[in-house]
């Protein structure tokens, strides 16, 4: 097929994409499967070759994927369960003092969201901005909005969650360069989009707490001690050491060395991962009091979220090597090639294109990577390169979050904010928050 031809196709296969989930209101990973079928026959793969096309796909991607997010969301369900997130957040509060408090929400949701999933740290720490509300008659928002931050920066930047994990594993980026990276582009992001911001628009718009919204929390068993501040983010940092350090010894480590080799295998985002689980397990769990059968119970409750994002990140992937199959990838490199397009800068606004037509910043990282992973694929992008792509997708399908977004109504809800208000404070919060990601990778992209 001809480059225009080809061009033609990408269109083709995002505008029936957007249809179906949109209009048809088809599943997400039935209408990833199914775009990726008809772009299949579309771009002339053979008959006899499309279905193993279809499986190489999935199974290249979950292969990596489906692990790190399950082990992930064991490490935080045992988090969550075991008391271990409000003792992050209490000691935070207490050292930050009330001046700072805002510092400390934004830091709080920031580490806590990290292996926890977005609804989940929101539920679990709106009950501390009600109350912190209650007491200093401020604005809900001067609370809320810096949490938020917080927590929508680990959601879209940093590893574990499943958006970059998801990414990284489409775009075969190393985890390390990712969580670096997701760092220094989210400490801006969350000053910005959540400490200065919230301090603006809570003196713009004054909330008090929802009459309909009261401290609702889950219950904890009562024989379970919680884990002191250092033993909760131990487990938090240990997988995302490991992971920076086997970076690290790929840089400055000779190649083929025992040291080298050592530092990358437990340094593998399932060597680091592991450990944090089986530290979890025990810190959080049995050390605390909790009976292994709970353990056990609290460890499978986890996986029965991530099952969706699962299949939904291996459809995307199935998508990405039916483009790379149809030479997608070498038609996109040559017409970057051609117009001095920078990746960084691509990758950022096709998924900004997705984020806003569909809604969810998952599904958006998802399908924004399998169109991208095509042009990586066929270009000769370093790691850290690589590693800032996945960055600004996830930047770009963290912009704009309104009506189509799921996360702009559980928000709102929890906040007793009509839409009006949503717009104004949790929209544009989240804009920022994405912008400024977006320019931070941008501009390092630019030292490379």
């Amino acid at each position: 097929m001809s480059p225009l031809a080809l061009a033609g196709l990408v269109l083709c296969a995002v505008a029936l994409l957007l249809v179906l989930v949109l209009y048809v209101r088809l599943h997400a990973f039935v209408a990833l499967l199914l775009t990726s079928l008809l772009v299949a026959l579309l771009g002339g793969i053979p008959l006899a070759d499309i279905v193993e096309v279809i499986e190489d796909g999935m199974g290249s991607t979950l292969g990596y994927i489906a692990t790190v997010i399950g082990l992930g969301a064991m490490v935080g369900e045992m988090l969550r369960q075991s008391g271990g997130a409000e003792e992050i957040a209490a000691t935070l509060l207490r050292s930050f003092g009330d001046d700072r408090t805002p510092w400390a929400l934004s830091l709080t949701g920031l580490l806590v969201a990290i292996p926890v999933f977005f609804d989940v740290a929101l539920i679990l720490f709106i009950p501390l901005v009600y109350t912190l509300t209650e007491r200093t008659g401020k604005s809900l928002l001067y609370y809320a909005i810096p949490l938020l931050a917080g927590i929508a920066v680990a959601h879209s930047f940093i590893p574990p969650t499943p958006g970059p994990v998801a990414v990284a594993g489409l775009l075969d980026a190393d985890l390390g360069w990712v969580i670096f990276f997701g760092i220094l582009a989210g400490i801006p992001s969350i000053l910005i989009g959540g400490v200065f911001f919230g301090h603006y628009i809570a003196g713009q718009i004054h909330l008090d707490v929802p009459d309909v919204m009261r401290e609702e929390e889950d219950e904890i068993d009562v024989d379970v001690i919680p884990p002191s501040f250092g033993q909760a983010l131990a487990v938090i940092g240990l997988p995302l050491g490991l992971i920076l350090l086997g970076t690290l010894s790929e840089v400055v480590l000779a190649e083929g060395t025992t040291s080298r080799q050592v530092l990358e295998l437990v340094g593998h985002p399932f060597t680091a991962l592991m450990g944090a689980a089986v530290l979890a397990f025990y810190v959080l769990g049995v050390r605390g009091g909790m009976p292994m059968e709970k353990v056990q119970t609290v460890a499978t409750k986890a996986l029965e979220p991530v099952g969706l994002i699962i299949l939904v990140t291996g459809a995307g992937g199935v998508l990405g090597n039916v483009l790379v199959e149809t030479g997608v990838g070498d038609a996109l490199a040559e017409a970057m090639a051609a117009s001095n397009l920078p990746v960084v800068l691509l990758a950022f606004l096709i998924a900004v294109v997705v984020r806003v037509s569909q809604g969810s910043a998952t599904v958006s990282m998802v399908t924004a990577a399998g169109l991208v992973a095509p042009v990586i694929e066929a270009g000769d992008y370093s790691e850290p390169m690589t590693g800032l792509v996945t960055i600004s997708i996830a930047a770009g399908a963290t912009v704009l979050s309104h009506v189509n977004d799921s996360g702009f109504w559980l928000v709102g809800r929890f906040l007793g904010m009509d839409e009006q208000q949503t717009l104004r404070s949790w929209t544009v919060m989240e804009t920022i928050v994405g912008t400024v990601g977006f320019l931070v990778a941008l501009g390092i992209s630019a030292l490379l």
